[in-house]
């Protein structure tokens, strides 16, 4: 038995193809808002560094109506780093809209969600998007799509997927790139048409999936999730099948189903549906809500491996305790260990250091948005490099190794290849595109990654693109030049002064303004050397009565170097941590003392340190 007034989808993409941008359009054109609603843009990005960022982070759940038909839409973040959120998402839909660029055409991600779709058998809508792009080839990228699914060893089903040309930025579709609607019609019509109305069986014993956790001031934790049979009623008891098979009893409490942008309070639901649910406060993802009397589990859901590790510590500099709220390992680990139940693709171990936890996640941007939560919530901490994880494959030492894809323009290509090869990176593909771009596709060690961003950017002058996404774990690579260049280090506590950076500039690049409190093994600055370097940031010039003229009056610094929380990271070596305070990014060194780090490096050369 079929609900053939439901449809429930995802939307997948690469980064930046208009996933959310899409969602807008078809919310609004469906009529979830009024006339007069002043409405803002990329609707589903309610948090604060998903609009900062222009990314999408957490999956989200809507609903639109048409023509009497309820669309249950999932969008899901198009960043690697995130792509555990698309693979539980996926758990819940019949059917994926398939967002890919009209110029970029499949990129490394679009790669990776669509693999999942086919994986899980679901129908396919593919969307050739931003079709108003002065440069966009609809045609050649459609011929790219089919590649893909080729390659990706689509059944000759999945192979028959509808195509549909949109402009999100203009809200038409058609199914033909030259013959445009003025609206997303052909896009409704054709997600009723082929996309199968979800199975129902609501005479069966209760059984319901949880895929997503929120959490309620007022209702506490919610678990969201799609009932695969039977019916679900609101303060009823159930049962709860954990991840080990073990059974708990429980009761629901209120149920809500998906509006447009609304949670809609309901006594009851039917199999098919995706519904909210409060009342459980131990419920997990990945677990099902059953029977009471009759419980039975579905598959519980399989999540890729982390690929990185980082220590996350209690902050013990000089400045400990002066700016952040929440500063103890206690605080440190349940804030952690909180994360975990709704972060499926997160781990976090603790070690024999009561005041270190070794966190692990799918890449930099992963923890990293992880870390920047933490601060704004009023978080002190420090984290050490990130490390990508090691494994023993059949006796043989193995690592994760990326699909890189970079889009620059043509001067740089050599450039590129020269930095990425540097990185024991090896080429697998090279691509010319309209207007003097070249694709270039790597298979690269993670380790290689580790601090390239910022370097791929600076040469390429700002104009390059690049993305990654998982490829597989292969045999260790042997080293990886880091970073050559030493640092300089802040030798005495205080304030840096203006005289003292001046001084300081031809040392190499500051990354401190004059009046910034430093202490003693803060890093405030790069070396031009390879080794570090102890400066006396704080000093002040010596007052005499003699005025000299002109220019000593005067002095010209250069503007420093601010690091972004990700840069930061980018750029520590193993012997370095970065502090992270609600108000500040600093880096520093392991061990603050001289003599100490003096000890730390010679231990480390004769190789008795870790």
């Amino acid at each position: 038995m079929q609900a053939e007034s439901l449809r429930n989808i995802a939307i997948i993409a690469h980064v930046d193809h208009g996933k959310t941008s899409l969602v807008d359009v078809m919310l609004k054109q469906s009529g979830a808002f009024r006339s007069n609603e002043k409405v803002e843009e990329r609707i589903l990005d309610s948090n604060e560094l998903e609009k900062e960022r222009g990314i999408t982070i957490l999956a989200k759940n809507t609903s639109v109506f048409w023509q009497g038909i309820k669309i249950n839409i999932v969008d899901t973040p198009g960043h690697a780093d995130f792509s555990g959120e698309v693979e539980r998402v996926l758990k819940m839909v019949d059917g994926v809209l398939l967002v890919v660029d009209a110029f970029e055409g499949p990129m490394p991600q679009t790669k990776f969600v669509l693999r999942k779709a086919l994986e899980l058998d679901l129908k396919a809508i593919v969307i050739i998007n931003k079709i108003d792009r002065p440069d966009a080839r609809p045609y050649e990228v459609v011929d790219e799509v089919l590649e893909l699914f080729l390659q990706l060893g689509a059944s000759e089903e999945q192979l028959d997927f509808p195509v549909i040309y949109t402009s999100a930025r203009l809200g038409t579709a058609g199914y033909e790139p030259d013959k445009m609607n003025k609206d997303l019609t052909p896009l409704f019509e054709t997600i009723v048409r082929e996309i199968p109305a979800p199975e129902s069986y609501p005479d069966l014993p209760l059984q319901m999936l949880v895929t997503t956790l929120d959490y309620n001031d007022y209702l506490g934790k919610i678990a969201i999730g799609r009932i695969f049979r039977g019916k679900l009623i609101a303060n009823s008891p159930v049962a709860v099948v954990k991840r080990d098979s073990t059974v708990e009893k429980a009761k629901v409490g209120k149920i809500f189903t998906f509006e447009n942008l609304k949670r809609v309070d309901v006594p009851e639901i039917e199999a098919g549906d995706i519904v909210a649910v409060s009342g459980i406060p131990s419920i997990n993802i990945g677990e099902t809500i059953a029977d009471i009397l009759n419980p039975e589990a579905l598959p519980t859901i399989e999540i890729d491996e982390p690929t990185l590790t980082m220590m996350f510590m209690v902050n013990n500099s000089p400045f400990a305790g002066t700016e952040g709220k929440y500063v103890t390992s206690r605080q440190l680990r349940e804030r952690l260990f909180k994360e975990i139940e709704t972060n499926v693709s997160l781990r976090v171990e603790e070690t024999e250091d009561t005041d270190t936890f070794k966190v692990s996640g799918r890449g930099e941007l992963h923890l990293s948005i992880l870390i920047e939560n933490m601060r704004r919530e009023g978080f002190e901490l420090q984290v050490s490099k990130p490390k990508v994880i090691i494994k023993e494959i059949d006796n043989v030492k193995c690592e994760p190794y990326e699909l890189l894809t970079c889009d620059v323009p043509d001067l740089y290509a050599g450039t590129v290849i020269e930095m990425v090869g540097s990185r024991k990176g090896e080429m697998t593909n090279m691509v010319n595109l309209p207007g003097n771009v070249t694709r270039l596709e790597f298979i690269i060690p993670a380790r290689g990654l580790i601090g390239f961003r910022s370097d791929f950017l600076t040469e390429t002058r700002g104009e390059g693109i690049m993305s990654h996404v998982f490829h597989s774990f292969q045999p260790y690579k042997g080293e990886i030049q880091g970073r050559n260049r030493g640092v300089l280090i802040a030798s005495d506590p205080g304030e840096a002064t203006a005289y003292a950076i001046y001084q300081l500039q031809d040392r190499g690049q500051i990354f401190v303004t004059p009046g910034t409190k430093v202490y003693e093994g803060m890093i405030v600055g790069e070396s031009n050397r390879e080794q570090d370097i102890d400066v006396n940031i704080t000093r002040k010039k010596h007052l005499t009565n003699m005025r000299a003229s002109g220019s000593d009056e005067n002095l010209y610094l250069e503007p420093p170097r601010i690091f972004s929380l990700e840069e930061a990271l980018e750029f520590i070596n193993d012997d370095e941590l970065v502090e992270i305070t609600p108000s500040n990014i600093r880096l520093r060194k392991k061990y603050l003392d001289k003599n100490s780090r003096v000890k730390y490096n010679k231990q480390r050369s004769l190789g008795t340190n870790n």
